[in-house]
């Protein structure tokens, strides 16, 4: 048993497996894929996006997670630079499902990955950071095709990579998106990953490609100052840890909210204290239900605790998760829902799993938000929109510096110590149900990674209840008798996110890649 990766792209996914195969762990693995994403996964992923690395390590080391999430800009923000306003479009899903995002270069947000990446290979990796960075290079100067899942990806934010010159020079050819299947090449961002190939972080924070980034920002009215970039630190925190049925769920803490609220469904729903049959109406109402107390607990005092430290009791707390657990037990006596306040409703992420032959985990997630739209001129940097994504809205009115909130949420389970499943998802604030319901798969029913990220889901945005293809009609009529407002979808789609998984049973080891964005797992 070499080990086992499970990412966003076939090309992502065998970068970190090639990683593994010449004697890298499972963070030199990380590495080398999320150096790949950003040559294989341009519409969510870039070097100046925000993500988390979480790290199991073998041998009874502690934990951690690694926040390289993204922070709010305009730090020393020179007193004549005149702002722009955020920009809005309207990005599709299917015929009658639509998010509206915001882009353009007020929306750039601090990016953490570069450094995020170099601090976890620091403490934890084996080969040297140069080698895991040129394949990325190499790729990105060649092209890598983007197809099924992933090109669906492309397309639904078509009009923001079409937005500007330099996206629409890397996005289309001769005035048409690009194709299916035809390889989108990025020979400045190549140039620019290996530059940060030789020269590590400092040539982003301190160097030529943050003063590119910033003078940019300057003359587009961005926040980014040169003293935002100097400024940036990595920051080691110690994981969430969530008990459900005889299973301990290690995710991201706050001040990101995602964990929290994981942690909170799976608590509802472990107060059932039996497995739920897959697919089953009254099944589909308690994740429902599981997911509106979860919502329900974003209120002031969510917001307030997020940053002042405390969220976790709040929403933990045994009061807090009796709520939602009557609710569920409503939904399993078939009660009708009783009529209420909808959950207040909130694209672009990628996820990285790893296993490897020693025992080390690593779950990385990374995000450039659903993409500014911008590129910077001559480095091929595609900046984030992480000051105008909808759910990360707590907290953009703190100082400067501050860490945004995020849903990202890679994630371990472990059982009897031993690690059991590497998870974690993209797909904006569906992410936490994505992983929520693939994680009950593989805990309840003892799916393999690639059935349980298979398996259709549902998720609650404000009055809707979101059903996706493939769950029984016969069902979803039920749930409707019961008082749901059912929004059927033809089929998987990449709204419900894109989870990427691996999972050692028995000695022996599986990966599944979400086929909602083309994602790949790999068994060495």
């Amino acid at each position: 048993m070499h080990g086992a990766v499970a990412a966003g792209h076939r090309v992502t996914a065998e970068a970190g497996a090639r990683a593994l195969a010449q004697g890298g762990n499972a963070i030199d693995a990380v590495v080398a894929a999320g150096a790949m994403s950003w040559a294989a996964e341009p519409a969510l992923t870039s070097p100046c996006g925000g993500g988390f690395v979480l790290v199991r390590p073998a041998r009874g080391r502690a934990p951690a997670v690694l926040d390289a999430f993204t922070s709010i800009p305009g730090r020393s923000l020179p007193a004549g630079r005149r702002l722009a306003a955020v920009e809005s479009v309207h990005v599709p899903f299917d015929e009658q499902t639509t998010q509206v995002f915001h882009i353009g270069p007020a929306t750039c947000a601090v990016p953490g990955v570069v450094a995020g990446l170099y601090e976890a290979h620091r403490r934890y990796g084996r080969l040297a950071w140069r080698d895991l960075l040129m394949p990325a290079a190499e790729a990105a100067q060649r092209g890598v095709a983007a197809r099924g899942g992933q090109y669906a990806v492309l397309v639904a934010i078509q009009a923001i990579l079409e937005h500007t010159a330099e996206a629409r020079a890397v996005f289309t050819r001769r005035g048409r998106f690009v194709a299916e299947g035809q390889p989108i090449r990025q020979p400045q961002l190549a140039e620019s990953i290996e530059l940060l190939a030789q020269r590590g972080p400092a040539a982003m924070y301190r160097g030529p490609l943050g003063r590119a980034m910033v003078g940019h920002q300057h003359r587009t009215g961005g926040r980014l100052t040169e003293a935002d970039l100097a400024g940036y630190r990595p920051i080691w925190r110690r994981p969430l840890a969530i008990r459900y049925r005889d299973r301990e769920l290690l995710t991201n803490p706050p001040p990101s909210s995602g964990g929290v609220l994981i942690g909170h469904m799976l608590a509802v729903l472990d107060g059932v204290g039996r497995p739920l049959p897959p697919g089953e109406a009254a099944t589909l109402r308690a994740y429902a239900e599981a997911m509106r107390s979860a919502g329900r607990m974003r209120d002031r005092e969510f917001e307030r605790r997020l940053h002042r430290g405390g969220l976790a009791a709040y929403v933990l707390a045994a009061d807090a998760i009796a709520g939602g657990r009557r609710a569920v037990a409503a939904a399993l006596r078939g009660e009708p829902r009783p009529l209420g306040v909808p959950v207040p409703a909130d694209a672009g992420t990628t996820h990285i799993s790893v296993l490897d032959e020693a025992g080390n985990a690593a779950a990385f997630t990374a995000s450039n938000g659903c993409h500014s739209g911008v590129i910077v001129p001559g480095t091929g940097l595609h900046l984030n929109n992480m000051m105008g994504e909808e759910d990360l809205s707590a907290g953009r009115h703190l100082a400067a510096g501050t860490r945004l909130t995020s849903m990202q949420s890679p994630s371990v389970v472990t059982r009897d110590g031993a690690v059991e499943l590497v998870l974690g998802s993209s797909g904006s604030n569906r992410l936490r149900s994505a992983i929520a319901q693939v994680a009950i798969n593989v805990i309840d029913h003892d799916m393999p990674a690639q059935e349980a990220i298979d398996r259709p889901r549902v998720h609650v945005e404000g009055a809707r209840l979101d059903c996706e293809g493939g769950l029984d009609p016969a069902e979803l009529e039920v749930l409707e008798r019961w008082g749901e407002q059912v929004n059927r979808f033809g089929s998987l789609n990449l709204y419900f996110g894109g989870t990427n998984a691996v999972r050692l049973r028995a000695g022996r080891l599986d990966a599944g890649g979400d086929p909602r964005r083309d994602g790949h797992g790999i068994v060495l």
